[in-house]
């Protein structure tokens, strides 16, 4: 494990994505706790995508153009649903109380799918964990285990600042309803544009 790993990782996992942006709104919109969730459950969608490039298998989706595809058109129909989900009442950033309450365990399967369902983060691990293990190494699957796991825990740790954050803004929102009707409408319009960008994308 090397300082210069340790500080890419920590700009990779700060820059924003769907994985912020949806702990963020759930910040927002209902609390500490669920953010932590929502943390969670972004984290441990990242164990797919690390486990497919340790063993290989992300190069299927490099090589074969079908199943890129349909993953990529999966994660873009969970990306407008997303969106829909934000705008629509009893949402992710609805606040009123008498709206039911959305359960700890849907927030971080949310957070799972978003992650899981975005094919670009299995091919992100394929080229970004090799550059930091040697090949010849006998351990060098170890390494890389190692290597996955304090990513995710980076991940987890910053994901968690970002909901804690948003949601010492929450009394802020909560008392002004046009900035949460602004806030609905902007991280929507994100996740759509998001599903948008991922459905042109070509590789």
């Amino acid at each position: 494990m090397t300082l210069e790993y340790l500080l890419t990782s920590f700009i990779v996992v700060l820059l924003p994505g769907t994985g912020v942006l949806y702990t963020i709104a759930i910040g927002l919109g209902k609390g500490l706790k669920p953010s932590v969730a929502a943390a969670f459950g972004c984290t441990l969608g990242i164990v797919p995508a690390a486990l497919a490039s340790i063993v290989g298998v992300a190069a299927i989706f490099h090589s074969s153009a079908l199943a890129f595809q349909i993953l990529k058109y999966l994660g873009v129909v969970y990306l407008i649903y997303m969106s829909w989900s934000i705008l629509r009442s009893g949402g992710v950033l609805e606040v009123n109380g008498e709206k039911r309450e959305r359960t700890l365990y849907r927030t971080a399967l949310d957070g799972i799918l978003l992650n899981v369902l975005n094919p670009k983060l299995s091919l992100f691990f394929l080229a970004f964990l090799p550059q930091f293990v040697s090949p010849g190494s006998e351990n060098a699957t170890s390494a890389l285990l190692f290597h996955a796991f304090v990513f995710m825990a980076l991940t987890f740790v910053v994901f968690i600042g970002y909901g804690a954050m948003a949601s010492l803004a929450r009394d802020y929102v909560i008392n002004r309803p046009k900035v949460m009707a602004w806030l609905k409408r902007g991280f929507a319009a994100t996740f759509g544009a998001l599903g948008v960008k991922l459905a042109l994308s070509e590789n």
